[in-house]
């Protein structure tokens, strides 16, 4: 990264929701308490193991944009707001991205 976005430890956390109604309470209450940036929805289809049995839902998938630097915070907000028992929460560093959209990010978390 260069020195302009050598403030921010830039990520994007994946999470996803059972109905488009709870992605958008979920992504706006991170949006408005400076949380991310940006997050994407889009719908996806999940096939996984839960208590033994094999599942097959449509979920809506968020995309988040943050400063990983505030995952502990995001996390326990996503926590807080998600309506599953153990919802995932998971991070993926952004190791390279246009300067420009990185100081982006920084500026919507008011870094």
């Amino acid at each position: 990264m260069t020195d302009a976005t050598s403030s921010i430890n830039p990520g994007v956390v994946l999470t996803t929701a059972g109905s488009r109604e709870d992605a958008e309470r979920i992504a706006h209450a991170l949006i408005a308490e400076n949380l991310a940036a940006c997050i994407n929805l889009a719908p996806v289809t999940s096939i996984y193991r839960w208590e033994g049995k094999v599942c097959h839902d449509e979920e809506i998938q968020l995309i988040i944009k943050t400063d990983l630097d505030r995952f502990e915070q995001l996390q326990a907000r996503i926590t807080q707001l998600h309506s599953y028992d153990l919802p995932e929460i998971i991070a993926l560093p952004i190791t390279q991205g246009s300067a420009s959209y990185l100081n982006w990010i920084a500026a919507q978390l008011h870094i």
